[in-house]
């Protein structure tokens, strides 16, 4: 019922900014959630950040003063800036869009987008 598309991801150097943007379309529930995780080889998926229907953001210590998460509700589509790019970055960036309800939770996921960081 929903697609999510990443973009955005690409190479850049330590220090750099990149933003990820990522789109829903099809049957898109009008009260859900947004989420943007990574995940490395060997390494479980790490919370990043995440942005609630109402525009409350919440961010891992890890990238807190650094990312960004805005939404545009008009376009369906969520965005992570990033800032001052560290060696750790370097990862596959997944979002989600998620929407809850009394009786069940809807989680949906994007293909994920590869960043690399690097001197």
């Amino acid at each position: 019922q929903v697609q999510l598309v990443e973009s955005g991801g690409g190479l850049v150097q330590y220090g750099g900014s990149l933003t990820l943007s990522c789109s829903a379309s099809g049957s898109i529930p009008k009260i859900n959630d947004m989420y943007w995780y990574r995940q490395v080889p060997g390494k479980r998926r790490e919370f990043v950040a995440t942005i609630t229907a109402g525009g409350n953001p919440h961010y891992a210590d890890s990238v807190k003063g650094r990312f960004t998460i805005p939404r545009d509700n008009a376009k369906n589509t969520a965005y992570l800036q990033m800032n001052s790019l560290k060696p750790e970055t370097t990862a596959v960036y997944y979002c989600k869009l998620e929407h809850s309800t009394t009786f069940n939770r809807q989680e949906y996921w994007g293909q994920g987008t590869q960043v690399t960081a690097s001197s």
